[in-house]
């Protein structure tokens, strides 16, 4: 079954100033299919959302929760949920 997911995922630790959006999206259009956007927030998280087959989307999150990524990933909390659509590929905010 592939049916069409989206996954938000709030990534903490040192994951601000360090190219983790840029790389998130070169994962992403690496995986393919996905799309959706990175987004620096606030509070120093980064705000991560995907949307694509549920294959992709968990392979985007099992990178996310890797030692792979810049940076310092200190834990990651997702969300699933029915895609939204309205995104034009995936972008950097």
């Amino acid at each position: 079954m592939s049916e069409d997911v989206r996954l938000v995922a709030w990534v903490r630790g040192r994951v601000q100033g360090v190219g983790f959006r840029w790389f998130t999206r070169a994962r992403a259009l690496e995986i393919g299919g996905l799309s959706g956007f990175a987004l620096n927030l606030a509070d120093g998280r980064v705000q991560v959302v995907a949307e694509g087959s549920r294959r992709a989307c968990q392979g985007l999150l099992e990178w996310l929760q890797s030692d792979d990524t810049p940076g310092r990933v200190d834990g990651v909390t997702e969300i699933w949920d029915t895609p939204r659509g309205g995104y034009d590929g995936f972008a950097i905010r």
